[in-house]
């Protein structure tokens, strides 16, 4: 658990008992980690009892311990995965966002919105999916005609354009709920979201992948990473 210490007002000590594996941190352009860490052992405030920290990423005891691989894949493309270690790692009282404590509200106040981006990403993703199934189904040809012209093939992507249609009136619904009600008002929407963009997006690039046959998990095609994304959304939040 990350924990940190107020020293007089002053400064905040950051230490790690395990280590922490924030996205981006290899990133050259990442210079500033937001952490979120223990502040109080009040066991009377359940919520209470976190706090977030703006550290400089050049801060003395931040240390990048090695890059790791999500799902079997490297994404180091965006600076990564990666273990980091904070060791007795000392930043100014000033660097606390909101207050103390209030790192549990920040948490859940992003979490509404962060899952309606999430839903976003997969509807566009799963659009980008049929559209390379689409454009499979129109080149290639299987017992004298091309596989749209195959009843299954066209069942399929008539079923995803349903799908996918389906999510983005449910996401725009979700978003107007975010923006009019407000995050907590909008919870069971978001919340519906949430499942119906994952499962979606699932289905429809796990279909993509069908059509393509053995191409469609390897590199010609981005399918294989798709799929990986979309299994992490699926246990997202």
């Amino acid at each position: 658990m990350l924990k940190c210490t107020n020293k007089i007002r002053i400064t905040w000590d950051i230490h790690s008992t395990f280590v922490t594996f924030p996205s981006g941190a290899g990133n050259s352009k990442c210079k500033v980690a937001i952490v979120m860490c223990r502040s109080s052992q009040d066991v009377s405030s359940r919520h209470g009892q976190h706090s977030m920290i703006l550290v400089p990423m050049e801060t003395p005891g931040v240390k990048l311990i090695r890059p790791l691989t999500v799902f079997g894949q490297d994404d180091a493309i965006h600076g990564g995965h990666f273990e980091v270690h904070f060791e007795n790692v000392r930043v100014p009282a000033s660097n606390i966002i909101l207050g103390e404590g209030r790192g549990f509200e920040i948490a859940q106040r992003r979490l509404g919105p962060g899952r309606l981006h999430h839903s976003m990403r997969a509807v566009g993703l799963a659009e980008h999916a049929l559209e390379l199934l689409c454009q499979r189904a129109a080149s290639r040809q299987t017992f004298g005609k091309k596989l749209h012209q195959h009843e299954v093939v066209a069942h399929w992507i008539a079923e995803s354009r349903l799908m996918i249609e389906q999510t983005r009136l449910l996401t725009l619904y979700a978003a107007h709920s975010l923006d009019t009600l407000g995050s907590r008002a909008a919870r069971k929407q978001v919340a519906m979201i949430k499942v119906a963009a994952a499962r979606m997006s699932c289905k429809v690039v796990d279909i993509a992948i069908q059509l393509h046959g053995a191409a469609g998990v390897s590199q010609d095609f981005p399918l294989a990473q798709m799929y990986v994304c979309i299994s992490l959304h699926t246990n997202m939040n």
